[in-house]
């Protein structure tokens, strides 16, 4: 924590000093400037950021992040075989220094002293060198092979009651306020790895859970006030990786959720900055102009770029400059930690056209040199398709702009699923012929089997709500989601029906999961209490996902599609050398037998099916008969 006056830190002892152990402060630093004492008399290392290292990089500087009054006076130096100083940066404000050291390929791991000098004064603070971990498993990533499923922790299950509240944290649990802290937490989250397990997915996205010292609304974890400790009210550091060893041995592996693009106001850096350009606009509030097509446009003007990269996403989510270049090392260090640190399987990277788009493309760049085959999916909410292909790796852009970014999500096609749904559409085009026209435009993508495919999320309208509570219409969208092309992404609590009518409220919309809080009256985990509607949804969801884990024609299988026929019906096959897979689907209200002898081109020479759902057997030379709001998920015998 940077330095503060005598004053603010005796007053905010029991406020911030004591709260947990990431707060680095030292009670005789500050009994030493309460009785006045000048800062230098006080001097301490208050904090190194990364707090550990490893050796074995490819990318072999390290910069250190030193926290403590007056340290920018101070000269380091060090003496390890191997480990070389290359610089060190002060900067503006007196209470940062920035360290740059050259790991060696010949170094080895162990402990060595950072000794600093200033005036006769000597601090010392012991700084471990790690073996990078060799095994490629470690950090084996997410394909289309995989199920992703997303969980807000603080909504989803309350292992430790224990940690609900924080002293010194200001945002407290209550379960009755829709933008409260729940108390959710890592725990809850190791105790249903079984059920996840279970439901067939294999892989986890948590909304984030780094610490959040806000004063209320801290429970989405989208405003990091540390970058290097779990938030106590969800764990800490070493529960969180014992989760990613205890997912990994069910075959499920972790996606953490990161933020580049802003802090919470709650950030120390907020306080005491460490240069005057580490915050959008010089620290001074002004609101993103949201404009991400700026970075495309070739008319755009400057100042509506500095709009869109410079303003901040709101007043409690202050905007980091990336352009500058201590900054910029900073986060691509924090990122790379966590994936060795905990063996990660993916990042998600929130809101990913809003910081400088420079920066991103080597922010990928580097985690990518490091560990080639990782995957990253990148936040770009918008309907074109144009504009999401833009940010993903391999596009060759207008503006020479390369991108390093694997995946993105597809949000044109999750919108054109839900007009489909909700019946906005052209009435003599029909529900799916938006749907058809997105997926045409997969041309534009480098690798449109590499997105992320959803049908709702953390920040959208649940897709039981979006049916209008149509379970029919809900079932369609489930074997949409395991069939179409991409990676399913699954939001928890869509397997039991969660709904919420009648609110925009994103607290709403993140609800608890029933049976995640001891007292539940209904535990969707065992079943007890839920409705007969919810249990038939659930069971679906397991076969479903379950049956998607070995259908590799899935997985990696090509996708054809016919145009929508009389308006209602759309099909769409997945086919491989080995198998074919075809999924049907009538959105009208009225039986509809279907002519499949369009559909020679993937089914000449195939005389039978069987619905992946209910098992029952199709002789495919005659027309298919689909019932009002039906699907079909076949499987093409030979």
């Amino acid at each position: 924590m940077p330095y503060r006056s005598p004053g603010s830190l005796c007053t905010s002892l029991t406020q911030n000093e004591t709260r947990h152990d990431s707060c680095r402060g030292s009670l005789v630093a500050l009994i030493f400037l309460c009785l006045g004492l000048a800062p230098s008399a006080a001097a301490e290392i208050e904090r190194v950021d990364p707090p550990f290292w490893w050796q074995g990089f490819e990318h072999t500087e390290l910069q250190l992040m030193v926290t403590g009054p007056d340290i920018g006076r101070y000269r380091p130096s060090i003496d390890y075989p191997g480990v070389t100083l290359t610089r060190s940066v002060a900067v503006a404000s007196p209470n940062y220094l920035f360290v740059y050291l050259d790991i060696g390929r010949d170094a080895k791991p162990g402990s060595f002293d950072i000794v600093f000098d200033a005036a006769g004064r000597q601090l010392v603070h012991r700084y471990e060198l790690r073996a990078k971990n060799s095994d490629p498993d470690h950090t084996k990533s997410f394909t289309a092979a995989d199920a992703i499923y997303l969980i807000t922790p603080d909504r989803f299950a309350n292992g430790d009651p224990g940690n609900d509240n924080h002293p010194g944290l200001a945002d407290k649990a209550n379960r009755d306020d829709d933008y409260g802290r729940h108390g959710g937490d890592l725990a809850g989250i190791g105790a249903n790895l079984d059920y996840i397990n279970d439901l067939g997915f294999t892989q986890l996205w948590l909304n984030p859970i780094l610490e959040n010292a806000m004063p209320e609304s801290s429970y989405h974890g989208y405003a990091t006030t540390d970058f290097y400790e779990v938030d106590p009210r969800y764990g800490d550091n070493e529960q969180y990786r014992r989760l990613v060893a205890e997912a990994r041995a069910r075959g499920i592996g972790m996606i953490m959720d990161m933020i580049a693009n802003h802090i919470g106001a709650g950030h120390p850096w907020m306080a005491d900055t460490p240069t005057p350009d580490w915050i959008g606009f010089g620290g001074e509030f002004r609101v993103s102009n949201h404009a991400r097509t700026t970075h495309q446009d070739p008319y755009a003007s400057a100042y509506d770029k500095a709009g869109m990269t410079d303003g901040w996403f709101a007043a409690a989510m202050p905007d980091l400059n990336q352009r500058n270049p201590l900054l910029a090392d900073y986060l691509i260090q924090n990122a790379i930690w966590w994936i060795e640190y905990l063996g990660l399987a993916g990042i998600r990277m929130d809101t990913w056209p809003y910081p400088d788009k420079f920066f991103m493309a080597e922010w990928a760049r580097r985690i990518t040199e490091e560990y080639p085959h990782f995957n990253i999916v990148g936040e770009e909410w918008s309907a074109n398709p144009a504009v999401v292909s833009y940010w993903q790796r391999g596009k060759t852009n207008s503006d020479g702009y390369v991108s390093h970014l694997p995946s993105l999500f597809d949000f044109p096609g999750q919108m054109a699923l839900g007009d489909a749904f909700a019946g906005d559409y052209v009435p003599w085009e029909g529900p799916w012929y938006r749907l058809y026209q997105v997926l045409g435009s997969d041309h534009l993508y480098p690798d449109p089997f590499e997105l992320v495919i959803m049908v709702d999320n953390h920040d959208m309208n649940r897709i039981y709500t979006q049916v209008a509570e149509d379970y029919a219409l809900y079932r369609m969208a489930m074997v949409y989601l395991a069939t179409m092309r991409g990676i399913p992404q699954f939001f928890y609590g869509t397997e039991i029906l969660l709904s919420h009518p009648g609110t925009d409220s994103h607290g709403a919309l993140r609800m608890d999961f029933p049976g995640g809080w001891p007292g539940d009256r209904i535990n969707g985990f065992t079943g007890k209490g839920l409705r007969r509607d919810q249990r038939e949804a659930q069971a679906m969801v397991r076969r479903l996902f379950n049956w998607r884990k070995q259908a590799t024609v899935v997985h990696g299988g090509k996708l054809m599609h016919y145009t929508p026929i009389e308006q209602q019906v759309y099909a769409y096959f997945r086919y491989d050398e080995r198998d074919t897979v075809m999924v049907i689907m009538n959105r009208g209200d009225e039986t509809i037998d279907v002519d499949t002898a369009r559909f020679e081109e993937r089914l000449a020479g195939r005389r039978f099916a069987s619905d992946v759902l209910s098992g029952k057997r199709f002789n495919i030379e005659r027309p298919i008969r689909l019932e009002p709001k039906s699907v079909l998920l076949l499987e093409i015998e030979d």
